[in-house]
Parts: C-alpha cells; structure tokens; sequence
C-alpha cells in the first residue's frame, strides 16, 4: 500500500520566455494581452522543459516530502511519454500504473513574461484517462489526490466507493468539468464523501452558487456540504481554511522574487495534504486537530511560495528536509477562531 496516490492529468511545459508588447484586452481577467504580430519571426532567451498537469505536480511534493507515492494518468508513448518516466523516477514516483495512449503526451508551450503567462495546450493522450480499467485494488492508498482532467470527472462516484470501502482519505481538487453544469450536481452529491476540499475563491462561490464577497455565506455551505476540511486560496491574498468547528486565515510568505506562477494552486493543495499526512490527521469531523491544520497551511504556503520562485511547476517544491530547517519557513502568523 502507498502513502499517497495522485490521480489526474500530466503535461510536459515548456516555457518560452518573451518580451512582448503588452495591450489593453478586457475580455481577460487582467485586462491585458500579449501583442504578438503574425506573420513576423521572433527570438527567445531561454526554453525550458519540465513535468506538469496537476496530478504529477502533486505526485512530486508526495515523494519530496518522503512518502511512497504512485502517479495513475494517461501518457503518450513517444518519446515525451519516456521523458515523463524519466522525471518521475528521478523524483522517486511509482509510474508503473500508468497507462499508455496512442495519441501523443499532453504538452503545453507557456508564454512567460515578467512573472506571469499564457498558456496554449494540446490535450493529446489526457483526454483518453477514463479509469475504467483502472485496478484500484493496486493503487491503494492511505489518502488519493484526485484531480480529474476531461471526462475522468464521471469516475469520481467509482473512486469514492472504493475509496470509502477501503478506509482512503480523498482529497479532490475539482476539475473544469465538475464546476461546470454538466458535473456540478455529481460534484455536490459526492462532497460528503471528501477528506479535503481544494478551491480557489472563483470556484467556491460557484461550487455553492454564492458570490465569494459573502465569503461567510459560502464558508458555511461548504462546511454543511463538506464533513472534512474545506481549503480556499486566494493567490496573494492567501487562503482561509475551514474545519467545520474552526476557521483558519493565513497570508502568504515574502518571495524572493516571482518568476513563474505556474502550479502554485498545485503546490499549495499537494502541500496542505502532506502537510496533513505529517501530522496523521484522518480528517475525522469533530475531532480534527487544529495544530495539524496550521502545520498543514505553513507547509503549503511554503511549497506554493517556493514554487514561484522558480521556473515551472516542480522545480521550486520543497523537501520535508529543507522544510523543517531553512529557518524561512518558521514564522507564519495563522489567525482562527471557532464558528
């Protein structure tokens, strides 16, 4: 039996970092876009290759902080899909239940630029990960990380019953599909079967159908949905956590620089769990340790903090090692209060 299994998408990024001109584009969040002009051919300064997709990310920060940790997902059988092999052992990740497509490894090329990027992916062999023939029995698990790309949302109700038969902590980091209206009502009959929630501000307030300015509205329907701990990040404004009896909030830690904000959700989710399985925490409704949530919340601020300080989504993760002595992660002011 593993200590932790994730279960989801893997990519292979590579960055391309750029220097264009910036224009005013409010169909975008920010508000901006890269002004790139066709026809003409341009240089980079570097190109760089890494692992990614949010289960692999995951998978990384399970082995860095020590524990037997398997990755389940779909890859090409090209030569990406042996360089996602490679990487995975390098990291000391079990890849031998990972299933093979005809269609080619999922990759992404990441336009980055001054800390922030654009993303253009082809989905390739992620969009053939279904779980239906999946052999669960041989990837049990004290806790599973799932995060379901494509149409692998349809196997969450397979995996929580095998899951909740077999004694497994279940943390889900919802995809796309499962907030969006053709999974939402499967998504909400299954939260009850969850150990940990993994949310950013945006997709709380859609899981609940509640504006996230009424922050206290949407905390409070998760906790009734959720009988573990629900998990809410907020980029830069840092996350607040609940238990169900206790309200946890945190900022972030100073970087030292942001260079690629790349699987800093990834980072922070993978760490909360990890952070969690440190302290043995089973995420029993009622009798949850608030010490170990503010472990849980430091080791992921730090695994996401670190994270964006390097190129990539795995580069930056932190050991269990360089956790517990590099004395920047020591000092993390968390505020919580009973509900």
């Amino acid at each position: 039996m593993y200590d932790l299994v994730a279960i989801g998408s893997t990519t292979v990024d590579a960055f391309w970092k750029t220097d264009f001109k910036l224009i005013s584009y409010p169909k975008t969040p920010s508000g901006k876009a890269l002004a790139i002009p066709l026809g003409e051919k341009f240089g980079t300064e570097d190109v760089y290759y890494t692992l990614g997709g949010n289960a692999a990310n995951a998978s990384v920060t399970f082995a860095r902080e020590g524990f037997s940790t398997a990755l389940f997902t779909t890859i090409g059988k090209g030569a990406r899909g042996q360089q996602v092999r490679e990487w995975l052992l390098s990291e000391h990740v079990d890849s031998s239940h990972i299933e093979e497509s005809s269609l080619p490894t999922s990759e992404s090329v990441i336009l980055l630029q001054n800390g922030e990027r654009s993303i253009i992916t082809r989905h390739g062999a992620i969009n053939e990960f279904h779980l239906d023939s999946a052999d669960l029995d041989a990837l049990k698990a004290r806790w599973w990380y799932l995060s379901l790309p494509g149409e692998s949302y349809k196997a969450l109700d397979r995996l929580l019953k095998y899951a909740g038969e077999n004694n497994i902590n279940v943390a889900l980091n919802p995809s796309w599909y499962h907030l969006a209206e053709k999974g939402h009502k499967d998504l909400m009959r299954h939260l009850a079967s969850l150990s940990v929630l993994v949310l950013n501000r945006g997709e709380a307030a859609q899981v609940v159908g509640i504006p996230f300015e009424k922050k206290d509205k949407v905390f409070d329907k998760l906790d009734e949905l959720v009988p573990g701990i629900v998990v809410v990040t907020g980029g830069r404004e840092g996350v607040v956590v609940s238990d169900g009896s206790r309200r946890y909030r945190a900022g972030i830690f100073k970087e030292s620089s942001v260079v690629d904000r790349t699987g800093a959700g990834d980072a922070f989710g993978s760490g909360f769990v990890a952070g969690l399985f440190h302290q043995k925490e089973k995420c029993n409704k009622g009798s949850i340790n608030p010490k170990a949530v503010e472990y849980a919340i430091r080791l992921a601020s730090a695994n996401a903090t670190s994270v964006v300080e390097r190129i990539g989504s795995t580069a930056g993760i932190i050991t269990a090692e360089e956790f517990e002595k590099d004395s920047r992660w020591k000092e993390f002011p968390i505020e919580s209060e009973k509900i």
